[in-house]
């Protein structure tokens, strides 16, 4: 996905968990941060404390959005990715991604990865891996200034 592309349509889940999420609800007063993980992702847990920390940090600016992306046919498992999002503490809306649609459709490749949309909808940043969160963290500042 290119920066300045509109957020999709959230359409195609297998199953939404901790709540569903239309396109909708998330254009208007905060940004939107879509977070593609995956069960079988070492760096997708070992990440998810400080992305959890930075959630509830900018929870008045920012709705989170999980994407999980499987990687294999043993990630589709509905159950699993219940009881490890639960685990990794995963409490925002997680649209269970197990025929690919959304992953397709932001042509995602890579787990953990973050795609930053501003209050009207549009890309503003993109990264992929683990360690990135002070990045992260610059970008959400400087888009929340702009008023």
């Amino acid at each position: 996905m290119k920066l300045r592309s509109p957020l999709p349509e959230l359409d195609g889940a297998t199953i939404w968990i901790n709540g569903k999420v239309r396109r909708e609800e998330l254009l208007g007063e905060k940004l939107t941060l879509i977070h593609f993980w995956s069960v079988s992702c070492y760096l997708c847990k070992e990440a998810m404390p400080d992305f959890n920390r930075f959630r509830e940090k900018y929870k008045d600016y920012l709705i989170v959005v999980a994407v999980h992306m499987p990687r294999s046919k043993e990630d589709t498992d509905i159950e699993t990715i219940k009881q490890v999002a639960d685990k990794l503490n995963i409490t925002q809306p997680i649209f269970v991604d197990n025929d690919l649609v959304l992953s397709d459709l932001f042509k995602n490749e890579y787990v953990p990865s973050y795609y930053l949309f501003d209050r009207s909808g549009f890309l503003r940043h993109y990264q992929a891996g683990g360690k990135g969160m002070k990045m992260l963290e610059q970008r959400v500042n400087r888009i929340i200034e702009e008023k």
